[in-house]
């Protein structure tokens, strides 16, 4: 069988197949470029079932693009809060401000034009095409990315520069002209149910007549991984610092940078604990280099542990007195003494949502 007859045969077997087995999401329910786009943001490196309450309480709160572009970022971030990867939440707010101001509010119908717009590239960008528009525009995720090396057998590692130039290649043409929406959503799903990570399950996928790497048993193998390098880990101090100010018990809180991993979040003021260097002496030198105040740490309130992408932390955390100086941030952008009532206005990353939550079961601050 020549190509084209391959490319048509996997055409028909998987939209057969995604006829009977598609998955019932709230986002496929909608034609809605706006509400496709704040999807494909949030399905970014993000399980399904993770983001469908975060969808729903997203598009309650800014149901058009013209009512996110006109909100607040802090508001954005807060409704974004424990999804992670808040770039993703700066990018979406601020590509709600381009759509507005460059295209009259309305996503641009082609692939070209929506690259424009913070935050969306090539998957992207295909993704709101082919969905919502019916353009024949390809995509290329985590999951149709293994899906095509397994299908194809592709034994070069997947992330490599031009193994992603072959996986495009191979995405294009395979859209079935005029039903780009339905098979790429069907690429989608046989990746996500099927043709797992770990255990994949050839025996019922509508492609295994097909599947090179199935013929072959190399379904385990593929696609190829670069060995990562060993993830880093870091010991840090966090000062919950505390100061009665007008008769009223208030924690010390600070802003990251926008550009920052947690950009525009809020936590509590800490940093690396040196080598050598104990969890109290860390909180003193942090808090009077970072903030120029002397805190004395009172008792231990948890440990957090915690996963990035790129490294791994174990966090430390002292309630502390705040002695004497005028806070006075350094790397941070802003400082607030609020009430502990007034924290839950203030978006927090998830390690630091441990922490609250340490706080809450003292029953001291509740």
């Amino acid at each position: 069988m020549n190509r084209a007859g391959q490319n048509k045969k996997i055409q028909r077997q998987l939209l057969g197949w995604y006829a009977v087995y598609q998955r019932d999401l709230p986002w496929r329910r909608t034609n809605d470029p706006y509400a496709i786009w704040v999807s494909e943001v949030m399905l970014q490196q993000t399980q399904v079932n993770t983001v469908k309450p975060y969808y729903h309480r997203f598009l309650t709160q800014f149901p058009t693009v013209e009512k996110l572009a006109k909100g607040r970022l802090q508001t954005v971030l807060k409704l974004w809060e424990g999804l992670g990867y808040y770039s993703r939440a700066r990018n979406l707010h601020k590509g709600a401000k381009d759509v507005v101001c460059r295209y009259d509010g309305k996503l641009p119908s082609n692939v070209d034009d929506l690259q424009t717009i913070s935050g969306i590239g090539p998957y992207t960008s295909g993704a709101i095409g082919s969905i919502a528009f019916g353009l024949d525009a390809p995509v290329l995720d985590g999951n149709v990315s293994r899906v095509l090396c397994r299908l194809y057998a592709i034994k070069k590692p997947a992330k490599l520069p031009e193994t992603v130039k072959q996986l495009w290649r191979l995405a294009t043409v395979l859209v079935p002209k005029g039903n780009a929406s339905y098979f790429n959503q069907a690429l989608m799903d046989l990746g996500a149910g099927v043709c797992t990570s770990r255990k994949p399950l050839c025996e019922t996928c509508p492609l295994n007549n097909v599947c090179k790497a199935y013929a072959k048993n190399l379904q385990l193998a593929l696609p190829v991984k670069i060995k990562k390098k060993p993830v880093p880990h870091y010991d840090i101090a966090v000062a919950v610092i505390i100061k009665r100010i007008k008769g009223e018990q208030k924690i010390l809180i600070e802003q990251v940078p926008e550009k920052g991993l947690l950009g525009g979040l809020w936590k509590f003021p800490g940093g690396k604990i040196k080598p050598k260097e104990n969890t109290t002496t860390a909180v003193i030198r942090e808090c009077k280099e970072l903030l120029n105040i002397t805190v004395n740490p009172q008792v231990p309130l948890c440990v957090v542990k915690h996963a990035y992408t790129h490294f791994k932390i174990t966090i430390d955390v002292y309630i502390c007195k705040h002695i004497k100086g005028t806070p006075n941030p350094t790397q941070a952008k802003d400082l607030k003494w609020v009430t502990f009532a007034q924290i839950e206005k203030y978006p927090f990353p998830t390690s630091n949502q441990k922490i609250i939550n340490a706080l809450i079961k003292t029953g001291k601050f509740v």
